[in-house]
């Protein structure tokens, strides 16, 4: 299976790239005042806005740091009932694609208390690597905020 890798600070992420529809360059969001936390606004891909969201941010409430590296990474999220609609992840360091095995990855033991979001971790020399769950980054009530008129798929 091929992953996205990327970086919330010096720890290292994988999203399945089953879920992107593409990967673009840094690039300026217009601001949602009252938007909720980790939602840092919305970009503009093709004349369609789609909710940005920082994945540092949402992680750690540290902001990406606006780097070269640093990606917009756009995912095709799943709604409960209908077609997926997109949403934009801010991530730093996401130039990099693994292939591993599902079966590689395994619990943390540690679930209870973490982010839904976050879930098992692979081993390698350079040490852990865990698993985003992209479906499972929005609480109801935020994919509500966000896609209450989304109705287009993707």
């Amino acid at each position: 299976m091929l992953f996205l890798m990327f970086r919330i600070g010096a720890d290292r992420y994988v999203l399945d790239v089953d879920q992107i529809e593409q990967v673009l360059p840094l690039m300026a969001a217009k601001e949602v005042p009252g938007a909720p936390y980790g939602v840092v606004g919305v970009i503009n891909y093709h004349g369609d806005p789609v909710p940005l969201v920082d994945l540092s941010q949402m992680a750690t409430g540290t902001p990406s740091t606006p780097v070269m590296s640093t990606r917009i990474i756009l995912v095709r999220y799943p709604m409960p009932e209908g077609e997926p609609v997109r949403l934009a992840l801010c991530a730093e360091r996401a130039i990099e694609a693994i292939k591993r095995e599902p079966a590689d990855f395994v619990a943390t033991g540690l679930e209870a208390g973490t982010p839904a979001f976050l879930g098992p971790v692979a081993a390698d020399e350079q040490g852990l690597i865990q698993w985003v769950k992209a479906q499972a980054l929005l609480t109801d009530e935020i994919r509500e905020i966000l896609f209450r008129h989304a109705g287009a798929p993707v």
